[in-house]
């Protein structure tokens, strides 16, 4: 008689039980099944290319200074700039590596004698046609001699073919040439010839050249309108009579131009001549205003176009 033949039943049944339970471990017990979780990636922002169009305004072109110096103190460097007349100077010296800090260093060493045949509505009449050579000497001196297309943020330059009217972007070739071309007002100035052409004020075809801009590839334009309104100018004197006459165009082309904007930053001025070189400072802080102002808006459309 073996051992559990002499244990009470219930004893046996247990012992039974024990001795199964080795082999029950034996067995192998499938792994419970592994559910993939997905990993979500989150989408890298969108690379927006900024675009800056610098209207055109003679001295009233400091205020591009003061908006320059606002978008930089809050990380937005365009990728292009674009610039028309007065807007072309600044735009070419910014686009040579200056910020804002150094470009309003400039403005107020600045030596005005340099842009006498420039800016002249220091005259009261007009007393002959001027070449206009003092931009392209102050703009080559100040970006070195560095050409267009060797500048360190894309530029244009916006002037209009004397000859057929048309608007012409240089993106390529000497930086004062172009910048002199943008600003050359006819009647006032000499065309500039460039290979065969002659070339006057690009203010004519665009006084803020937002077209440009995108047509250098940016996907958002901030425009800066520095356009003097025609209640501003006085039409007394022959300039006097001329300058208007471009104000009141260039605000028909600004309707149009401006609605291609993504943001419009119009620094208030208040009147103020296109020689006024004395308010450079004042004009500079106006752009600075206009710009904060306009920060909240230029984060927000940005924000969204990024997927934000």
């Amino acid at each position: 008689m073996n051992l559990q033949s002499k244990l009470p039943i219930s004893s046996r049944y247990i012992l039974a039980v024990l001795m199964l339970l080795p082999m029950a471990a034996c067995k192998t017990v499938p792994p419970a099944a592994v559910v993939p979780v997905p990993v979500v990636q989150k989408e890298a922002p969108r690379h927006i290319k900024v675009g800056l169009a610098l209207g055109g305004g003679a001295a009233r072109g400091f205020a591009h200074i003061g908006v320059i110096k606002v978008l930089e103190a809050n990380g937005i460097v365009p990728d292009v700039v674009v610039g028309t007349s007065a807007g072309s100077v600044v735009g070419a010296l910014y686009a040579a590596g200056n910020d804002g800090f150094a470009l309003q260093k400039m403005a107020l060493k600045m030596d005005e004698s340099a842009f006498t045949d420039w800016s002249i509505p220091l005259f009261s009449k007009l007393s002959g046609v001027l070449k206009g050579e003092g931009v392209q000497n102050y703009v080559n001196r100040a970006v070195n001699n560095t050409p267009i297309e060797k500048l360190k943020i894309p530029f244009g330059a916006v002037a209009t073919d004397l000859n057929s009217g048309a608007p012409i972007l240089f993106r390529r070739g000497n930086t004062g040439l172009a910048v002199r071309a943008s600003s050359s007002v006819p009647g006032v100035f000499q065309p500039v010839k460039i290979s065969g052409h002659e070339y006057v004020d690009g203010g004519l075809v665009a006084p803020v050249p937002v077209r440009y801009a995108k047509e250098m590839g940016a996907d958002f334009v901030i425009a800066v309108n520095i356009s003097a309104a025609p209640e501003a100018q006085s039409g007394s004197s022959s300039l006097g009579v001329l300058l208007q006459t471009f104000a009141i165009m260039g605000k028909t082309i600004n309707e149009k131009e401006l609605k291609n904007a993504d943001v419009v930053i119009t620094p208030a001025l208040n009147g103020m001549k296109g020689n006024d070189f004395a308010s450079r400072n004042t004009a500079i802080m106006a752009g600075e205003q206009a710009a904060i102002a306009a920060m909240p808006m230029i984060k927000k459309k940005l924000q969204e176009m990024r997927g934000g």
